[in-house]
């Protein structure tokens, strides 16, 4: 296992590395100067041939590749554009609020999606069954904005029970201590803050989780439905075991697989792109801070940014792997 794990991790360097020269040349194709974005229209001619000297992009790109490169073995992630303040202490409040987010989403999804799954595989062409799976595909196909602006038009506006935007009481703001307000407001001891920030991630969190808890829902259904066919289920149901048993006990272990493989990619998607969610909602994640550096052509955020994104996307996919070898002792990575 351990083996293994290494292999892996060093195979990610590659990957990686890969990914900082496709995004680099293809954010530096992106039409537009920043020095002329930031400077406004009105800018001279002047100014802006000096700022762009300043910003190190008059250097060919290549050079400017290598630095940057050369800032990353260092654990630099350069210097903003637009702000000039070093995107290492800039990025990580974004990107506490959408691993906060797609937390909730992801477990949101599980919750829900698995067990939904499981009750229509157990009671399949029933009035449940038929149900879920039309929930399911209607959730698949609803357009997260228009789900987004319905929440809160029914549950803001409407009934006045959920905070509409934001993530906390701009008139009782929670210190930051982690930046995963959950966390922060429990370290802290303040229980009415805790709550206020619960409430405020309810809504876009299960605007997010919509479509995979559907897909998951969806994966659940029809992996039971396979493993339930096998002998060993029958038996177990015709002893008399109870759905409990007969589900969490046999089947589960033996269904999960492809479903831990659905849940690591949703969760990976949900990182990169809840982008909507956080405009909508006013949730200050990285994807809305990736958008504004888009508009400002900052490239070193764009290219920090989309570099720690493909990065917990690539863990995420290496711990779903291990976690096959821990839910079926078949597997087994010796090599």
């Amino acid at each position: 296992m351990l083996t293994y794990t290494a292999r892996r991790l060093l195979s990610l360097i590659p990957v990686l590395f890969g990914m900082t020269l496709v995004v680099f040349a293809i954010i530096h194709a992106i039409p537009g100067d920043p020095a002329q974005v930031i400077l406004g229209q009105r800018a001279t001619k002047e100014a802006i041939e000096t700022l762009t000297r300043e910003l190190g992009l008059d250097r060919p790109w290549y050079i400017q590749y290598f630095d940057y490169i050369k800032s990353l073995f260092t654990g630099d992630l350069g210097t903003s554009l637009r702000t000039r303040g070093p995107i290492n202490q800039e990025i990580w409040p974004y990107l506490a609020a959408t691993l906060e987010l797609t937390g909730a989403a992801m477990f949101i999804a599980v919750l829900i999606g698995v067990n939904a799954g499981i009750i229509s595989a157990w009671y399949s062409n029933s009035w449940f069954d038929y149900t879920a799976m039309i929930l399911a595909l209607i959730g698949v196909s609803m357009p997260i904005f228009w789900l987004g602006l319905m929440e809160q038009w029914a549950f803001s506006i409407q009934l006045g029970w959920l905070p509409t935007t934001g993530r906390e009481d701009v008139r009782d703001p929670i210190t930051a201590i982690t930046n995963l307000y959950l966390v922060d407001t429990l370290i802290q001891g303040r229980p009415d803050q805790f709550i206020t920030a619960l409430k405020h991630l309810i809504l876009p969190s299960v605007a997010l989780a919509t479509i995979p808890m559907a897909i998951i829902a969806r994966m659940t259904r029809s992996t039971m439905l396979e493993v339930m066919k096998a002998d060993y289920i029958r038996t177990a149901r015709a002893k008399g075991l109870g759905m409990f048993w007969v589900v969490y006990k046999h089947s589960l272990k033996n269904a999960i697989i492809p479903v831990l493989t659905v849940i690591g990619l949703q969760t990976g998607l949900l990182l990169g792109g809840a982008i909507l969610t956080e405009t909508i909602f006013g949730w200050p994640g990285i994807g809305r801070y990736l958008y504004d550096a888009i508009g400002y052509r900052d490239y070193p955020v764009i290219q920090s940014g989309i570099l720690i994104i493909a990065a917990i996307f690539v863990f995420i996919n290496l711990i779903v792997d291990l976690l096959y070898a821990l839910v079926d002792p078949r597997i087994k990575y010796n090599q």
